[in-house]
């Protein structure tokens, strides 16, 4: 790195620090979740915001309509144009690779290209920040915390990697607590110094930079070193990997506080009983002490798990824990998780973001809880090439609690497809008894609408485009009615 690269780069830095709101950011990538809700939250904070993507969105939409200059492609000249007037920083997504057209030119233009990774521990650096990883319910467990904290007259800042109702996916926040969902992909959730760290899960994932489940733990090992001395690290004693890794963490550092169905939990679900038609009711409490009773409308056990872990943050911040309850019990999902999209011909439609095996079998399991005696479709893409090839055995085998399977073409996000793995390697491995491999989005809802009945429920899982099935369905089940 050049002497001149290294002080523009201590420049931005020390200018986003300092919230000059003259220095102009411009995000490759914006349209996505994630740099969308970054987008969101550095508008609020006043700076100069820029950014592109491969073809515009709604969220891209949605920042036009606040003073975002925004490009529906990617190319050089969106750097020089009249609308941009070189950018101080270009803050990048993790789908964005090296050959990429626009930053190459930013390259080429000695404007420092950074990753999430380096840019928001210094654009959080002021905030007392309470970061959510894990493999699955890191969306869903941030939501939560970010209304009860709302809810209670802290307004906190957040990211989100899902929209909430009523909140969307960010915000700047006036409070110095932010709530961030902290993705382990590419290690991003690296650098940081939170106040709070909670623990959803650790379960093997992303194996195009994880090689192995060690080097996963490892990562996750690693973030809960960074928490602040003084703070906390809230983890699921039900899970096994979040244990594993508190039982060899146990430090003199962060107070270390757990949550769960298991005796051993801080914050303890007891009398779990299940709601017809809704999600779960339970007894909290912590330390043995009653604290109250929560009942939740979002279906499945793992939810009751992520409702906990927002009220082990509220206790830790010492929140009226009556008021905690109070909003868990209205609260209603986020977009993509388990999410209602319609009815047409008797035929209810979901859509969810599982990708990941364990995510999957706990949302097919939500399923079956709330619809015990109805036919379920689970519509299942996989998402990237690397991790079908290595979870193939455990994506197979996650869908018992569905009655018809169907897998759909693998959804190549960042890869490239080198031939190894398909959509039907995880057919001929599953022993479900009614699993099928359909081409195609389109002629998958049209397979459906003409194989459903009266009384199914289908739903659509992946991280990837599957979330265009279900209008497609419904709309064909409509138009035949």
């Amino acid at each position: 790195m050049t002497q001149t690269t290294m002080t523009t780069k201590q420049a931005w830095q020390t200018r986003l620090a300092a919230q000059d709101a003259t220095l102009h950011i411009h995000l490759l990538g914006i349209g996505g979740a994630g740099l969308s809700a970054i987008a969101q939250v550095l508008v609020e904070m006043g700076f100069r915001v820029s950014g592109s993507d491969r073809q515009l969105n709604a969220n891209m939409q949605r920042l036009a309509a606040l003073g975002v200059t925004i490009f529906a492609e990617q190319r050089a000249a969106n750097l020089t144009s009249d609308q941009v007037v070189s950018p101080d920083v270009i803050l990048i997504s993790s789908a964005i690779s090296q050959d990429n057209t626009e930053r190459q030119a930013a390259e080429q233009l000695a404007i420092p290209v950074v990753k999430r990774s380096e840019f928001l521990p210094v654009l959080l650096g002021n905030r007392q920040l309470i970061a959510v990883a894990g493999t699955a319910g890191k969306s869903t467990t941030t939501a939560m915390i970010v209304k009860v904290l709302r809810e209670a007259g802290i307004e906190a800042g957040y990211i989100i990697g899902t929209e909430l109702p009523g909140y969307g996916n960010a915000a700047a926040g006036k409070h110095a607590y932010f709530v961030l969902e902290a993705d382990e992909y590419d290690r991003m959730f690296l650098g940081f110094s939170p106040s709070v760290a909670v623990i959803t899960n650790i379960e093997w994932d992303h194996p195009d930079c994880y090689p192995t489940p060690a080097s996963f733990r490892q990562a996750f090992r690693q973030f809960t070193e960074s928490v602040q001395r003084n703070g906390a690290i809230i983890s699921c004693a039900d899970d096994p990997g979040a244990e594993q890794l508190r039982t060899e963490q146990q430090t003199h550092g962060p107070q270390w506080i757990t949550y769960g169905t298991a005796d051993q939990a801080t914050w303890q679900a007891k009398a779990v009983t299940s709601v017809s038609g809704a999600g779960y009711q339970a007894d909290i409490v912590w330390h043995n002490r009653p604290q109250g009773r929560l009942t939740l409308q979002v279906p499945g056990l793992h939810n009751l798990r992520n409702a906990l872990a927002a009220i082990a943050v509220a206790g830790w911040y010492h929140l009226p824990i009556a008021a905690a309850l109070e909003s868990l019990q209205q609260f209603g999902g986020t977009a993509r998780r388990f999410e209602y999209k319609g009815e047409a011909q008797g035929v209810t439609v979901i859509d969810d973001y599982a990708h990941h095996p364990a995510k999957i079998g706990a949302t097919l399991s939500a399923a079956r809880k709330r619809y015990p005696e109805r036919r379920i479709w689970a519509i299942f893409q996989p998402h990237t090439y690397s991790r079908t090839k290595h979870l193939l055995q455990e994506m197979a085998d996650s869908f018992a609690d569905a009655d018809q399977v169907i897998v759909t073409d693998i959804y190549a996000a960042r890869e490239q497809d080198d031939g190894s793995v398909g959509a039907k390697d995880i057919v001929a491995a599953s022993s479900h008894g009614k699993i099928q491999h359909v081409s195609g989005l389109t002629a998958t809802a049209t397979y459906l609408a003409q194989q459903v009945q009266a009384g199914d429920v289908v739903i659509t899982m992946g991280a990837g485009d599957s979330d265009k099935i279900a209008p497609l369905l419904l709309a064909k089940l409509k138009s035949d009615a």
